[in-house]
């Protein structure tokens, strides 16, 4: 469930099988492919995008921050000195060579070359001795670097073992996937090696240690499967949908493990006794457990074609029932909100996005813990028929509800009447995230100007769109319309000329 830092609230009860409802939040940049996520050193979660390292707050502001070009980042992990520690994506034989890199909260990056200029790491973790471990796939080793800078590898006795993720697990030693086998390092740097039933399995870099103390990992390059390794090596595969293809996995707040995937509109959920459900939520790609205790995960949306923008994803476990009436309205629409099963007359929040963020409308329930309250829509984009989620929190009992909402695109235009020859200005909103809009007169078509969306799918202000009224327009109500060049949302406005 989540609360605001700020929040000195009771948490209420998470079932295994309650309802679930996903929010999204759009990346501030236009090209976009975040990929794995982790707890970071703050209150944030974290998560790799090209060559940016993000952070995404609870209530969904995100942040990002460059590395040194020209390389990409590989994976990033909170480390035991308030700092995060990523491993650039350098390619064998770059100038420069192999490296692992720190970052500040503030963005500030320190970079620390490996000794082997064979090294291609892959995954990073904490170690339970201060330090930093990391997968080696160019040298096949296990790697140690302290906070300091230094290095120490570890051969791991399968040749070319296809080294992947690593984490700590409850043993005190750290786990690491292997391409046929699961790995297990003590900080000594003594290795065992546990051979998966089946060969060929394909392990792919998810591990995590679970909730009955097991490490729990994703098989998704060749065997789709979740597969469970106890402390003494004894290997269970539980088989997921066909072509599934697992990716990143992690405990949840409800006593199972989450797993993402590449190949499936799909969230999968696994209990410690093998059951699995899935819920539809895109083909994803890193999740985490955030500090909050709500879990989050990284995707992209689209229409299939070339517009695909990267977007962070949050599960919300509601623990109360949320409605919004209309479901589907633009930007401004009046909105009323109802909800049962918060606390008997405890004030109740509703948020823009993430709880924390800014306070849509506020209330108090009644004898009953019902609420109803109105409000406007705030500004949000157009997300390829992926609603945004409101959230409503009790502030005393933690209870939280969710509601879905639809936003349309729409024109406005100012003034709305007059005659040919005058100034025009357009804004818009509910359209896509840095779309591309071309902004037409209906008859005789017309392209009056073209303009980009910002984050929040809108224009306006000094990004508005000036136009002016066409010599010969006849009297009588024209449309203005916004096409968006990626098959998203497309709205409309009227001008009347008298």
């Amino acid at each position: 469930m989540k609360i605001a830092a700020a929040l000195l609230i009771a948490l209420p009860a998470i079932s295994p099988a309650q309802q679930i409802a996903i929010a999204t939040y759009p990346l501030p940049y236009s090209i976009s492919a975040p990929s794995l996520m982790t707890p970071g050193v703050n209150d944030a979660v974290w998560f790799v995008d090209g060559p940016y390292i993000g952070q995404v707050t609870p209530a969904g502001q995100i942040t990002q921050f460059p590395t040194p070009p020209p390389w990409d980042v590989y994976s990033v992990t909170a480390g035991p000195d308030g700092a995060m520690w990523y491993v650039p994506a350098i390619p064998f034989g770059a100038t420069g060579g192999p490296k692992i890199g720190r970052m500040t909260t503030a963005g500030a990056t320190t970079e620390y070359p490996l000794p082997d200029p064979n090294s291609y790491p892959q995954f990073i973790t904490k170690g339970p001795d201060g330090a930093l471990w990391f997968t080696d796939l160019g040298t096949n080793m296990i790697g140690r670097i302290t906070t300091a800078g230094a290095v120490t590898e570890y051969l791991v006795p399968t040749p070319v073992a296809g080294l992947g993720g690593i984490r700590n697990g409850p043993d005190g030693a750290l786990w690491f996937t292997e391409a046929n086998a699961i790995g297990r390092i003590t900080t000594a740097g003594v290795v065992t090696e546990y051979p998966l039933p089946n060969p060929d399995s394909g392990c792919c870099s998810g591990i995590t240690e679970g909730p009955d103390g097991a490490m729990w990992f994703t098989e998704g390059a060749v065997n789709d499967a979740i597969g469970r390794i106890a402390a003494n090596g004894t290997i269970t595969q539980f088989p997921v949908t066909s072509n599934f293809r697992p990716q990143s996995i992690t405990a949840g707040p409800d006593g199972a493990l989450w797993f993402t995937n590449s190949n499936s509109p799909n969230l999968g959920r696994i209990t410690t006794a093998g059951a699995v459900s899935y819920y539809p939520a895109g083909a994803s790609s890193g999740i985490a457990l955030g500090h909050d205790g709500e879990l989050w995960f990284t995707t992209a949306i689209g229409n299939g074609g070339v517009y695909t923008p990267g977007v962070i994803c949050e599960v919300v476990f509601e623990t109360a029932s949320l409605t919004v009436t209309p479901d589907t309205g633009y930007v401004g629409s009046n909105l009323d909100f109802t909800g049962t099963g918060f606390g008997p007359n405890e004030p109740v929040h509703i948020y823009t996005a993430g709880v924390g963020s800014s306070v849509l409308a506020s209330t108090t329930a009644d004898a009953t813990g019902s609420i109803a309250v109105s409000a406007h829509a705030s500004p949000s984009p157009y997300l390829f028929g992926n609603p945004r989620i409101f959230l409503g929190l009790g502030q005393t009992t933690g209870n939280l509800g969710a509601a879905s909402f639809n936003v349309k695109a729409r024109l406005s235009l100012s003034p709305s009447s007059g005659p040919p020859g005058s100034a025009v200005t357009v804004s818009g909103s509910g359209f896509g995230p840095f779309e591309d809009i071309r902004v037409l007169w209906n008859n005789p078509t017309t392209l009056l100007g073209a303009v980009s969306a910002d984050v929040n799918g809108t224009f306006t202000g000094s990004t508005a769109v000036q136009f002016t009224v066409p010599a010969g327009a006849a009297p009588g109500a024209y449309r203005v319309f916004g096409n968006n060049l990626y098959g998203g949302a497309n709205g409309s406005g009227s001008f009347t000329v008298p």
